[in-house]
């Protein structure tokens, strides 16, 4: 890993890494929530599977959260490397031109992502933890659909998701694509698939988690 790290395309390489393996999460995510949709059965089924399988909470939520914080505190280091190496703008430069918003404002965009998992996990993770470690209270398979169902009754709430998963939206829209030429997957053959395939995942993974939000909240 410090071999990985040591140099800018390194970094790229394992950023790249860490955000595919993100990229299958969110998917899997999205899968569990859309239960809650679909079936309050099936979603306290999988919820409860999820939250008390020891694979699942001693290796892969761990796993997970180191991908998180890797991710994006190599984004950070990443974007102080590359405004040391230019420190002085050039004047003929024009960002709208030779880049697109997304692209120059990924460190924005994932600032606000990350502040939006910091509520994430005060909303859900925290709890649970309280739930099981702290309280040491029985486990309860019937809860899970009932405790997300009311998280989302408050519109302050909902519109903070909203917005965020917006955000994730366009962060996506170009990290999708960045990620795949990061380890090496350029060609011509391919890389209009990539975008296309990265353009309705930017698009169809945000707009599912809002979509479950504003459900939980009109259907208050």
């Amino acid at each position: 890993m410090a071999g990985l790290t040591s140099s800018t395309i390194g970094r790229k390489y394992a950023m790249a890494l860490s955000a595919l393996f993100l990229l299958i999460f969110l998917i899997l995510h999205l899968t569990t929530n859309l239960l809650s949709v679909l079936n309050k059965d099936a979603f306290n089924t999988a919820s409860d599977f999820m939250g008390y399988n020891p694979f699942v909470q001693f290796l892969m939520q761990p796993v997970l959260g180191f991908a998180v914080l890797f991710h994006f505190i190599m984004g950070f280091v990443l974007e102080m490397k590359n405004n040391k190496a230019r420190p002085i703008k050039y004047a003929s430069n024009n960002p709208s031109v030779n880049s697109s918003w997304m692209s120059r404002n990924m460190i924005i965009s994932g600032a606000v992502v990350l502040a939006f998992l910091a509520l994430h996990l005060y909303d859900f993770w925290l709890h649970e933890i309280n739930y099981k470690y702290v309280e040491g209270i029985a486990p309860d398979a019937e809860r899970f659909w009932p405790e997300l169902h009311e998280k989302f009754a408050d519109l302050w709430r909902v519109a903070i998701y909203v917005i965020a998963f917006v955000l994730l939206g366009l962060h996506l829209a170009h990290g999708f694509q960045s990620s795949f030429q990061s380890i090496g997957a350029r060609h011509p053959k391919y890389t209009p698939v990539i975008k296309a395939v990265g353009k309705w995942y930017s698009i169809l993974i945000p707009a599912g988690f809002i979509f479950i939000a504003i459900f939980h909240l009109v259907t208050q």
